[in-house]
């Protein structure tokens, strides 16, 4: 995708709409290592931010961001509105990041 178009919105200003090309996402499954969750315990222990956890959650949500744009440009898109991510525990200490949204090709009006 060369412009790197995305929304939240389900519309882009300035663009029209010229094709949906569907539902496209990205996703990746991730886990701290032990040594990283020791870390993490000890930060908790202590309270306030665990930044040991926001490196992790950023890193997922990167990725499956970039496999979401890999996603779209496969099918031809532009630009990708309607974006969100949703994450799911798949098992204690495992878990899945999901990046989805609507694939389109736009013009500029």
């Amino acid at each position: 995708m060369d412009t790197r178009l995305i929304t939240t919105a389900t519309m882009l200003e300035g663009y029209r709409i010229v094709e949906h090309l569907g539902i496209v996402r990205g996703i990746t499954v991730r886990s701290r290592s032990v040594l990283g969750n020791f870390a993490g315990g000890i930060q908790a222990f202590f309270g306030g931010q665990i930044s040991v956890y926001i490196n992790l959650c950023e890193k997922a949500r990167q990725e499956a961001h970039f496999y979401m744009i890999e996603h779209a440009e496969q099918a031809g898109a532009n630009a990708i509105i309607n974006m969100r991510y949703d994450a799911n525990e798949v098992m204690a200490g495992i878990t899945e990041v999901l990046a989805y949204g609507t694939a389109v090709r736009v013009e500029k009006i």
